[in-house]
């Protein structure tokens, strides 16, 4: 079965914040091309009175139903998400249901036992933009009387799942769809340091949150999980996860996609590497104070700062031991752009790259200013692993704590107009439920190093596992640190020794890797898991 609407709520619509961000974006276009304006993202208003820089406001789009809204005492904002496909979205104000906060807790507590009074920080804000997004679709489907028509509602992350609950209760005839794009107990196991895999057999997620404290995310994502008409993740690995500390399988697995039209073609993707490369070498060597050679190895790091879960503590080490043996015979620079707490722009660094002088003076780590310097963890490794950016040293390191938006004021560029001129990309994750990361870099022709407990590196490993091929694939536990890090300073080494035509062919290898994970080679998971949720829902 095939719905004619389809409503998706996510806190990432129109609100860059994660990777879900990226898993919705580049599926919009071809979820347009199948279902035309039939596709609503709801997304949260968290701008305030600043205009959200995502979203094309249309004020004349859907303009009946937005004054009928505006008379149930919806605060809306409507217009196009401004990414390939420019599918509608809507964004919702959910503060006024603040008032309503222990009522609506109390009712979902009766009706599914899920545990609100333990909640702390984000979950708040999170569950009353759930609840919101469902009385969107409630008032959407009534004004345009939908009764009738076979409707999904597809909900993304335990943030959503109040929207979850109150769109089975109030629209029984929808078919509810809930993806989990990695347990909150399981990013909690791994980013407490508690070894996730050696005894993974032996962890109960109940008895988990408990300990972690996590009681009421672990609640209402248990539930949403149970009680969806069709539950999704995101790979193998998460799907494992999924039934060790949720008890619950999913019914469809929804592996994440790219769309290559972000990726420059021919001619414009020759010149935009260059620039990158240029761009890249004039800041480190303003940096640095001293030039680096025309056959240095960029090598690129990034995604959300969680230090062991990202691998970014593998990073560190990989560093140190490259640097205490010569084994290649080029230079090599990691810029790892991992978004910290930072002031901005380094002023001493944005006034030598002005003056196109060297930087004499201040630390040679960090393109932008971090609030806690002494407190931060990878500016912390590389004192201890002695990495201090000399001219004599073979690694050097630089270090972008911003988002590269296109504004940092350094760089001035998105992250893609940036890894284009990477050699490599490192992502040795230890939690990883997908890892768009390594797919972003494949799709730019930049082979990549990931592990195998991720979820994109479970599924390339089909095709590649070695850099030559493409994607490297090593081997992560619980208790094989050194070795893995050594498998991939090796890697590594020996990619560096290569000849051009050597990698050239593994920069091929790595694009039709990332062929094969388009969008239009993927969206039929969600097809299914559309079939099933109206399937199912029929049956109930």
């Amino acid at each position: 079965m095939s719905p004619e609407y389809i409503f998706e709520t996510s806190w990432e619509v129109c609100n860059r914040v994660g990777g879900i961000y990226t898993v919705l974006s580049t599926r919009a276009a071809t979820m347009r091309e199948h279902y035309g304006d039939n596709v609503v993202f709801i997304g949260p208003d968290v701008w305030g009175n600043q205009k959200c820089p995502f979203l094309k406001e249309n004020k004349k789009l859907l303009s009946g139903w937005r004054k009928y809204a505006l008379s149930q005492g919806l605060q809306l904002t409507i217009g196009r998400w401004n990414i390939p496909g420019e599918p509608i979205a809507v964004l919702v104000d959910f503060n006024q249901f603040f008032n309503q906060k222990d009522d609506i807790y109390g009712h979902f507590w009766e009706l599914y036992k899920i545990d609100s009074l333990q909640a702390y920080g984000d979950y708040d804000e999170a569950s009353m933009f759930g609840y919101a997004s469902g009385v969107v679709i409630e008032s959407f489907y009534n004004y345009f009387k939908l009764k009738g028509h076979d409707v999904v509602a597809h909900f993304n992350e335990w943030m959503t799942a109040f929207g979850l609950f109150y769109v089975k209760e109030h629209l029984p005839k929808v078919g509810t769809l809930f993806t989990t794009h990695a347990t909150s107990i399981g990013r909690s196991i791994a980013g407490n340091n508690k070894p996730l895999y050696d005894y993974f057999e032996g962890y109960n997620g109940d008895q988990m949150a408990q300990e972690l404290n996590m009681v009421s995310k672990h609640s209402v994502e248990k539930q949403a999980a149970y009680n969806a008409d069709c539950f999704t993740t995101v790979s193998y690995i998460t799907d494992k996860e999924c039934k060790q500390l949720l008890n619950k399988s999913a019914d469809v697995l929804t592996p994440n996609g790219f769309e290559l039209d972000f990726v420059p073609q021919n001619e414009l993707f020759e010149t935009k590497r260059n620039e990158a490369r240029n761009k890249m070498k004039h800041i480190a060597e303003t940096l640095f104070d001293y030039d680096l050679p025309e056959d240095v190895l960029f090598i690129g790091t990034s995604g959300r700062y969680e230090y062991k879960n990202k691998g970014l503590d593998v990073v560190m080490q990989v560093a140190k031991m490259m640097n205490d043996k010569s084994c290649c015979n080029r230079q090599i620079v990691f810029f790892i752009t991992v978004p910290a707490w930072q002031k901005g722009a380094r002023q001493d660094l944005l006034q030598a790259l002005k003056s196109d002088k060297k930087l004499v003076s201040g630390n040679r780590e960090t393109t932008h200013e971090l609030v806690d310097y002494r407190n931060d963890n990878i500016i912390n490794a590389m004192h201890w692993y002695h990495l201090n950016n000399q001219w004599y040293d073979n690694v050097k390191i630089v270090f972008v704590p911003s988002y590269l938006n296109g504004d940092d004021g350094i760089f001035n560029c998105t992250y893609y107009d940036l890894l284009i001129g990477m050699d490599l990309t490192l992502f040795p994750s230890y939690y990883e439920p997908w890892g768009y990361t390594p797919l972003e870099s494949v799709a730019f022709h930049v082979p990549t190093l990931t592990t195998n407990v991720s979820g994109f590196g479970m599924w390339a490993e089909r095709y590649s596992n070695n850099l030559q091929d493409g994607v490297g694939v090593v081997e992560r536990t619980d208790s094989n640190w050194f070795e893995m890090c050594h498998n991939i300073v090796e890697q590594i080494g020996h990619y560096a020794q290569q000849s051009a035509a050597e990698i050239q062919k593994s920069r091929d290898c790595a694009f039709a890797i990332a062929k094969k994970a388009q969008w239009k080679h993927f969206f039929k998971y969600y097809e299914e898991a559309y079939d099933f949720a109206l399937s199912r829902h029929l049956l109930s």
